[in-house]
């Protein structure tokens, strides 16, 4: 519940009884309904253009732009991940507000992130345990929209994810379905980094990732 509380923005203070009460009551049904799923395949040998900035995974060429590539050009494999929170909580929230419940709706939206984004750190966890018994490390995880990696580029991503476990679509528009859902590349290798906060590398000052992370150091 914490947590939610501060994605809602009150790490400084505390919501009032009735905004607690809402967010209890939507975490209980959450548990309920929410489809978690996380998956990721690990693809080695991977290369890279130093002067485009781009990387090549399974015959793939994707054009992360300088700070992805930076982070990741000490790896010598690529995990690419998918994970969700289902469809359900996505639809929860779009009723609510469509029903004129903006709170309850906003709260159920919040929800659905951090289930998503919780889904995505116990994969993280998973692989890392993995790449550990290796004698190697990880990356922290990027994904397309992030520091200037085009969104687009979920489409070639998708491409090395056949069996899509997770049961996410994309639009033309590479928006994913549900809506609730992370993507990306975790880099592999024995000289790569993780950095617990990685927004101070990034020149996007209008992106709202930089708040949320901001609030989980």
């Amino acid at each position: 519940m914490a947590l939610i509380e501060r994605a809602m923005g009150y790490e400084g203070g505390q919501p009032n009884e009735t905004l607690k009460e809402i967010i209890s009551k939507s975490l209980d049904e959450a548990g309920e309904f929410c489809q978690v799923r996380a998956e990721y395949n690990v693809y080695p040998g991977v290369k890279f253009f130093n002067e485009s900035r781009s990387i090549s995974v399974s015959g793939i060429v994707f054009d992360v732009q300088r700070i992805v590539y930076g982070q990741l050009k000490k790896s010598d494999s690529i995990a690419v991940f998918l994970c969700t929170a289902g469809e359900e909580i996505g639809k929860r929230s779009r009723a609510f507000m469509k029903e004129g419940n903006l709170l309850e709706g906003y709260v159920y939206d919040v929800i659905g992130s951090e289930v998503a984004d919780s889904a995505a750190d116990f994969m993280q966890k998973d692989l890392e345990s993995v790449a550990g018994s290796q004698g190697k490390k990880i990356t922290n995880r990027y994904s397309p929209g992030y520091c200037r990696w085009d969104v687009a580029e979920q489409h070639k991503l998708f491409c090395l994810m056949t069996d899509n476990f997770c049961r996410i679509k994309l639009s033309p528009s590479a928006l994913m379905d549900p809506i609730k859902s992370v993507s990306g590349f975790i880099g592999i290798g024995e000289d790569v980094r993780y950095n617990p906060y990685t927004c101070n590398l990034c020149d996007m000052k209008d992106c709202i990732y930089r708040r949320l992370r901001g609030q989980k150091k």
